[in-house]
């Protein structure tokens, strides 16, 4: 009986399968790490598009639009706004903060989230995406549905980390954005981005609402932060502290409700949609010391930066045309941009500002609300320069002024106490704070809040915005496993724990 002959490999047909891979297989299935990177203008932009709520294409209608906008509305309008804000911005990255899809609405999820990534896919810009609460909704779990972003060309997404063997959600992963080649900082990663699974809705009974970054993530977010820390600071071109981080996930933290219009770049003109319980991530990542700014979605009709404990929270506003919203209120989206400064020789070294604004999809794309987030040069000025040997002996020299200026009031020891604080504790931010308690009679209290006010120039609204922070519960829990025993009292308030007392902020 004659063997059959094998099919053999023309070298044409070889070519064609490695030009195949090369093109049309994600480089995440070939196993090649895509390498981000600041460009030769020392400058790195990303775009951040939230709540696209993509369902089916051109059948499926827009929400919130002007009633003559209805009949020619669709998805396909949400689709031409992202390739308007490629066009216009040319991001070097794009990140999908949520709700990608609608999933109710969405007959077929993977149709539904290919078309949702196209115009990125087709664009040849490296870009990620995290998971809402309604992209599991149609005909793939959260698992599946970001398997599936994964399997995407030109995704740098993550169904989870790899050193993460238990983290709850899927979507978890981090991403180093390098130097400038060719500079100093070419093997540094001079940019961290973190990405999250905020959840979707809560799973214990007793606890209603949506979901919230767990402990295993949170855990993980910790030991990558410290490991981006240490390799930041050792040589070659060591530095002194960490690179800065942005955050990306869905669903708003709390603290997003410490502000009012008051005290934001942006609009509040609805809820915070947090989830019912504080998981404490935001104190998580206070103390890891290098997240700058964390960026959700989630409430469309919200797109203000407002700053806590020196991090910023920001909104993108809602991008999608089949997601709820508000007519004649634009849909929107969010650029962010850091910058590197120019070393002596010329060349380029770490992170010096990022800069954030939004873009209308109006007919100009109408770029609104320009705000710098963090500088060096600021941060700088309002970090504490003391050294740790210094802190106690200015603790009790404060201490003492306060002891002898409430048994005898007197204008020279109330000026030595302001030049002290002025000098050693400046009160412009406070990541670690500490407070310190005094017990004093009404009149001192009186005393106490002209110093505060008017000398060390710190503003009512200041105090008051920073109130909530440092009444919630995971601060205080942070702060007591340093072994720091607290009294929470405000000035001239009665507060939970009803005590009167004064007290000031010390960041060491």
């Amino acid at each position: 009986m004659a063997k059959k002959s094998r099919p053999s490999l023309s070298l044409s047909h070889f070519v064609g399968v490695v030009v195949f891979s090369l093109f049309f297989v994600p480089k995440s299935v070939l196993g090649v790490k895509q390498e981000l990177r600041f460009g030769k203008n020392g400058e790195f932009k990303i775009l951040q598009v939230a709540d696209m709520h993509f369902a089916d294409g051109k059948t499926t209608p827009c929400l919130d639009v002007f009633p003559n906008q209805m009949p020619s509305c669709s998805d396909l309008n949400t689709t031409a706004f992202v390739e308007r804000m490629i066009q216009a911005e040319k991001p070097d990255f794009i990140v999908f903060t949520g709700d990608n899809i609608f999933g109710f609405d969405a007959t077929d999820a993977a149709k539904s989230l290919n078309a949702a990534f196209w115009p990125a896919i087709e664009s040849n810009i490296p870009w990620a995406a995290v998971l809402g609460n309604h992209d599991q909704d149609s005909t793939l779990s959260r698992e599946g549905v970001m398997k599936h972003v994964v399997g995407l060309k030109n995704t740098l997404s993550q169904v989870n980390p790899a050193e993460a063997h238990i983290i709850d959600g899927f979507g978890n992963y981090n991403l180093e954005i390098g130097g400038v080649k060719d500079s100093c900082f070419e093997n540094k990663s001079a940019l961290n981005l973190y990405f999250l699974d905020s959840g979707d809705y809560s799973t214990v009974p007793a606890i209603p609402g949506y979901g919230w970054i767990k402990p295993s993530q949170q855990l993980w977010f910790q030991r990558t932060s410290a490991k981006l820390r240490r390799a930041y600071m050792r040589q070659p071109e060591a530095q002194k502290g960490p690179a800065p981080g942005l955050v990306y996930f869905h669903i708003p933290l709390p603290e997003f409700a410490s502000f009012d219009s008051s005290n934001v770049t942006g609009v509040r003109q609805e809820g915070i949609s947090s989830a019912s319980v504080n998981s404490g991530f935001f104190t998580t990542m206070v103390e890891a010391g290098d997240v700058k700014a964390v960026f959700t979605g989630h409430d469309h009709l919200n797109d203000f930066c407002g700053e806590l404990t020196g991090i910023q929270l920001c909104y993108a506003g809602g991008f999608g045309y089949h997601a709820y919203g508000k007519a004649g209120w634009s849909r929107r989206a969010r650029v962010v941009v850091a910058s590197l400064e120019k070393t002596e020789k010329g060349g380029w070294g770490a992170v010096k500002s990022i800069k954030t604004w939004k873009r209308l999809d109006d007919e100009h794309l109408t770029a609104i609300d320009g705000q710098v987030l963090w500088s060096r040069s600021r941060a700088d000025v309002s970090s504490n320069k003391v050294d740790k040997t210094l802190a106690m002996p200015v603790v009790l020299g404060c201490s003492l002024l306060l002891y002898v200026a409430k048994k005898k009031p007197c204008f020279i020891v109330f000026l030595a106490f302001h030049l002290i604080m002025k000098r050693y504790i400046p009160v412009t931010r406070f990541p670690p704070v500490y407070l310190l308690s005094y017990q004093s009679e009404a009149p001192f209290h009186q005393l106490w809040n002209f110093l505060l006010h008017q000398l060390l120039c710190v503003s009512q609204e200041y105090v008051e915005r920073n109130r909530l922070v440092m009444l919630s519960d995971e601060h205080m829990r942070w702060l007591t496993t340093r072994k720091l025993y607290l009294e929470s009292v405000w000035l001239n308030r009665q507060t939970t724990y009803e005590s009167p007392g004064v007290n000031f902020l010390i960041e060491m």
